[in-house]
């Protein structure tokens, strides 16, 4: 006999599967980009190349804006499970057009050219993937777990980092030579990442549609950015407040973490990986705790706790981070930042989404937060690098700081949004 969830759970780890894999596919152009940076830019600095891919890396986000609208549009409009669909197929074109490119010794300026054009479009495709799986994962949720199911969503965001960092890890330990990875290798995850598009797509087509969706009546403000600004001008502002600090600090403590610890810490590029690696994969496990709590205490306590701790500890852990001097030390400080990020990224999918009626809810989701992504997440790596070659590295921790409290006092301001929910209001309709 069928539990008679069986459909949710299933529903769930369909959406996540392909969260998963799309997240793969934006984090291995960051987690290679130690190899291939001198492949697509002249001779130079290595500090400097590794600016230049950065700041390719934030070109991408701002595309996240243009996607999150039209992704989120077609969600409100079409269905999550289209939009959920064509952004994984968008996301794996990009990672096979990076790993056809040829160098910038064959082809000249061409070569970054491509590799923008690529980043292009996998911004595209990563802004309008928030907002649909964030929604799609909160709506098939019951009411009572909202929190712990959602979570999932980072769980499979974090994922993604976690298969790139073990891809990266079997080609330096198992397969290649470090010569091979940076002359030819790094394009191996790029190509498995395409290849992983034929299996979310088959998984996605047989996603089962959110019931919030299916109830909904046809209207004219169905993914309508003019209803969303009119209608609800105040949550659009607290998502991305409440986005600002903690898209800083995640990208800070995973996306840019490993660029520091071999930059500035002066860690081999291969005990870098391993280290966050083991992190990530912590880190992953610890999210549906956190949203569990936020099932059983609120949502409002768990982001204040993010926010109160991250505005005092973030200058002291990134200071002692930068003069660690063994690889336990590093683990333990960037361990103790991750958790307190956990406050954060745990369930702010669940938050944004209980801010919003269905109509609306994948746009006002997503375009928000890709705008605030965009200027603060995209930046965050470029702007840490720029702080490091200006030799005021430590200028960067209390920007983080600055930002991690303006959300604090979002939070503090706000209502908890588990006791105001419009997906409560979707089920009782």
């Amino acid at each position: 006999m069928k539990h008679p969830d069986s459909w949710r759970i299933k529903a769930i780890l369909t959406g996540s599967a392909g969260n998963m894999v799309e997240w793969y596919d934006w984090y291995i152009y960051s987690t290679f980009s130690l190899y291939f940076a001198p492949v697509f830019f002249p001779k130079g600095s290595y500090t400097a190349q590794l600016l230049n891919t950065a700041a390719i890396f934030a070109v991408g986000f701002l595309m996240r804006p243009i996607g999150g609208w039209l992704f989120g549009r077609i969600a409100d409009r079409q269905g999550r499970k289209t939009a959920m669909t064509l952004s994984v197929l968008l996301m794996s074109f990009g990672s096979l057009l990076i790993c056809c490119t040829p160098s910038f010794a064959q082809i000249g300026v061409l070569a970054p050219v491509c590799l923008t054009l690529a980043r292009l479009l996998q911004g595209l495709s990563v802004g309008g993937e928030y907002g649909t799986s964030a929604t799609y994962l909160s709506e098939v949720a019951t009411s009572n777990r909202r929190g712990f199911y959602s979570s999932f969503q980072y769980v499979t965001l974090i994922g993604g980092q976690l298969l790139a960092l073990g891809v990266q890890i079997l080609l330096q330990k198992v397969f290649l030579s470090p010569e091979d990875l940076h002359t030819w290798g790094w394009r191996i995850p790029f190509f498995i990442g395409a290849l992983l598009a034929v299996t979310v797509l088959y998984l996605r087509r047989g996603m089962q549609e959110s019931t919030s969706f299916d109830k909904e009546q046809k209207s004219k403000e169905q993914g309508s950015v003019r209803a969303l600004f009119t209608k609800h001008p105040k949550a659009v502002l607290t998502v991305a407040g409440l986005t600002l600090g903690g898209t800083v600090a995640f990208y800070t403590y995973t996306t840019y973490m490993q660029k520091f610890l071999v930059n500035t810490v002066k860690m081999s590029i291969e005990s870098a990986t391993t280290l966050t690696f083991c992190l990530m994969l912590i880190y992953a496990c610890i999210q549906p705790l956190a949203g569990l709590l936020s099932d059983k205490i609120g949502r409002k306590p768990i982001l204040t706790a993010f926010g109160i701790a991250g505005t005092l500890f973030t200058v002291p852990i990134l200071t002692a981070l930068s003069h660690a001097t063994s690889a336990w030390e590093a683990f333990w400080l960037i361990l103790a930042a991750l958790l307190i990020v956990t406050g954060y990224t745990s369930i702010n999918a669940v938050v944004k989404a209980e801010l919003f009626p269905a109509e609306i809810r994948a746009l006002g989701v997503g375009f928000p937060y890709a705008i605030t992504v965009a200027i603060f997440g995209g930046t965050a790596e470029p702007l840490a690098l720029y702080f490091k070659k200006q030799g005021i590295e430590s200028g960067y921790y209390w920007y983080v700081t600055a930002c991690i409290f303006i959300s604090l006092m979002v939070y503090v301001f706000s209502k908890d949004t588990r006791k105001t929910s419009w997906l409560d209001k979707d089920t009782q309709s």
